[in-house]
């Protein structure tokens, strides 16, 4: 038999050996399991895992990596986050140093999407306004009680992603809605199987809507989309919902906002604190018609395990691509 040669030894080496990735967040067990069959793992509880600014790749959750982080991982090639938001992440420093970030859009759009019912509706039927007068010890006559129908209601989506989309189709079923529609980035093709109405500034959409729902991210343009001035312009039934990011309703302007009884209630799932506080948003939850939730919208236990084994899945494609 010919002996083998060096250089093909170390080729099925290379072909044989698994890409190695630090894991520096829990992730659900399933993606674990996943990400030890694809990859040589690091686990956050080993002590290896102190050294993860060595690596070739990560995988992360909820961690922030600065710029200075970036800086710091002189090996790394690519990191597997998931979920859709990248804030966390010096995007910035991770494109100067040609450090790929690999996010999971799309595979939680269900899960927000239903959470963007569940306020519009509490809302709607002023749920949290009774439901905290009883825990008072107040007795609540239903005649006291007067809640918008949602049925043929206008709803006004902000972004025409997977997520926007998915929301129209329930709103359209459940609700015989109208969609209005606004995304300056989406192509004049956008939702052609869903009737609706594209404008083309969102203050058309502010005037119109009796729902207006927001999902876009956190950037310079989007900063302060919904201020003061753009409340004024809202329907004082409407009602307003953030599952996309904090910072992108300014705060004190929806504060400011409520006092004068421009719109009818708000539902926030992000918040420029996160997660929110009272000493931080006393004034915003001593309005009766706002419910605060803690950035849950992909928080189900089915959205957790497909969007981290995505995560894994991504990060594996790319690692196997650059070898």
């Amino acid at each position: 038999m010919a002996p083998i040669a060096t250089a093909d030894l170390q080729s099925n080496t290379r072909v044989n050996t698994k890409p190695k990735a630090y894991l520096i967040d829990s992730y659900h067990p399933e993606a674990v399991a996943r990400a030890q069959q694809l990859f040589d793992l690091v686990l956050p509880d080993s002590p290896e895992c102190k050294n993860w600014k060595q690596a070739e790749y990560l995988l992360v959750r909820g961690s922030r990596l600065t710029a200075d982080d970036i800086s710091a991982c002189r090996n790394l090639r690519a990191i597997g986050k998931q979920g859709v938001g990248v804030d966390k992440i010096d995007a910035s420093a991770c494109a100067a140093s040609g450090i790929k970030i690999l996010n999971t859009p799309g595979v939680n759009a269900r899960a927000v999407a239903e959470l963007v019912l569940t306020l519009t509706m509490a809302l709607a039927r002023q749920v949290r306004s009774i439901a905290v007068r009883q825990e008072l010890g107040h007795a609540v006559p239903k005649e006291e009680c007067s809640g918008i129908l949602l049925h043929k209601c206008t709803i006004g989506i902000v972004g025409m992603g997977n997520i926007g989309k998915i929301i129209a189709e329930i709103f359209r079923g459940s609700f015989d809605s109208n969609i209005i529609a606004y995304d300056p980035y989406m192509g004049t093709h956008a939702w052609p199987d869903i009737p609706h109405k594209r404008v083309q500034n969102v203050e058309d959409l502010f005037q119109e809507s009796d729902v207006i729902t927001l999902h876009v991210p956190f950037t310079s343009e989007t900063q302060d989309l919904i201020s003061y001035k753009q409340m004024q312009l809202m329907k004082r039934s409407a009602i307003l919902i953030n599952t996309a990011r904090g910072g992108i309703v300014n705060e004190d302007d929806l504060c400011r906002a409520l006092d004068d009884r421009l719109i009818w209630g708000v539902g926030l799932d992000c918040h420029v604190q996160e997660p929110p506080t009272k000493e931080k948003y006393s004034s915003l939850w001593a309005h009766p018609n706002v419910l605060s939730l803690p950035h849950v919208g992909a928080a189900t236990a089915t959205t957790q395990r497909d969007t981290a084994v995505a995560a894994v899945e991504r990060l594996y494609a790319y690692a196997t691509r650059e070898r």
